[in-house]
């Protein structure tokens, strides 16, 4: 196993003033048998950042180390890392067993070294009844289990994963999350997993990277990246649905968004111009009784005009707007078995003062009160 050292790492393409930057500095420590989740939209450089640690893009500033070693100038097969694809990548002419093997075999391992790994690796897979299968044969799941078998045999200091259940549907995405945990947690090996899905990423990550447009906006566990999001886009991005991000003046004790004078239940940060966020499911309703070991925290009626209700099983969605008809659009989440209001309702919120979060307006990163 190894720690990765990402050191004010940068990636243009081109060259002189047609130089197209695509990543600006990123600096980030993951340490020795760590599970690391990139995570950000389309286009962010996630995996041009994953495929730069891999090797398979050139590095145009900075440093990457493993395992202490600065591999800027290593060749891909030389970086002791094993990686698995979204298109699984597998021989269809070649049985599991060989698709597992046939790194094993370029390497000349002798032929009971590689039975003794494809062996462990389908028991840790639960792919023992199938090594006989050729790819065709095998559900997208199984095909994804193969590609990770294949990984594990290397016995790799370094696991990537570029997006590999982007392929699944959602159940087997959910049962593929799963067998990854499990696989980290028997092997222990340092991976680094990228994906766009904030799902995975809060489910699978140790720690998270939150990548937009080729800058890391922040690096930290997921319980911080959601309670406490470095920037606006952090607190859009991660969270479904996504956190209520309100511009508004801070006058005094008031809050103002458009039309509407909110009172805030706690002192701002500063006054002015400013970017108020709050979770769909820390807003509640007066008569709402499921945050009833909250009721101590400052709190004070904000009117929510209702739009419509989505009804999801174990919970509501609430659309409306903030300040009433007209105001801001806003989300609340109630649970399922609320008694739902009625489209054109007004809603009395209670906003705790510990669950508000502010941002500055221009920049976007988090103000501190």
């Amino acid at each position: 196993m190894a720690s990765i050292s990402l050191r004010n790492v940068v990636k243009r393409y081109g060259h002189g003033a047609k130089a197209n930057p695509v990543i600006h500095g990123v600096s980030a420590e993951v340490a020795d048998g760590e599970f690391v989740v990139i995570v950000g939209p389309s286009g962010c450089g996630k995996s041009t950042l994953l495929r730069m640690v891999a090797g398979l893009e050139e590095i145009s500033d900075g440093e990457i180390a493993i395992a202490d070693r600065v591999v800027n100038q290593v060749e891909p097969a030389d970086r002791d890392i094993a990686m698995v694809f979204q298109n699984y990548a597998l021989y269809p002419h070649m049985s599991v067993f060989d698709n597992m093997a046939y790194g094993l075999k370029i390497r000349k391992l002798s032929a009971e070294d590689i039975r003794t790994r494809v062996d462990k690796a389908a028991r840790i897979l639960e792919l023992g009844h199938l090594l006989q299968r050729k790819p065709r044969e095998l559900s997208g799941g199984q095909r994804q289990r193969v590609a990770m078998g294949r990984a594990i045999v290397r016995d790799p200091q370094v696991f990537l994963f570029d997006e590999p259940l982007s392929n699944l549907d959602a159940k087997l995405r959910v049962q593929t999350r799963l067998e990854i945990q499990k696989l980290h947690r028997e092997l222990g090996v340092t991976s680094l997993f990228v994906t766009h899905d904030q799902v995975e990423a809060m489910t699978l990550a140790q720690r998270i990277i939150v990548m937009n447009a080729g800058r890391m906006e922040q690096f930290g566990t997921p319980e911080e990246v959601y309670g406490r999001p470095a920037t606006t886009f952090v607190a859009s991005f991660i969270g479904s649905p996504a956190m209520n991000l309100l511009k508004g003046q801070v006058e005094g004790g008031q809050f103002r968004i458009g039309r509407a004078s909110l009172p805030l239940p706690g002192p701002a940060p500063r006054q002015g111009a400013v970017t108020l966020g709050l979770r769909p499911e820390h807003a509640m309703s007066h008569d709402d009784r499921r945050h009833a070991a909250e009721s101590h925290l400052p709190t004070t009626a904000w009117p929510l005009w209702v739009e419509m209700v989505e009804m999801l099983g174990a919970e509501r969605l609430v659309y409306g707007r903030l300040g009433g008809e007209g105001g801001e659009p806003f989300t609340l989440r109630i649970d399922g078995t609320d008694l739902p209001p009625q489209p054109g309702a007004t809603l009395l919120l209670k906003a705790p003062v510990e669950r508000l979060h502010w941002f500055d307006a221009e920049s976007g990163q988090r103000l501190d009160a």
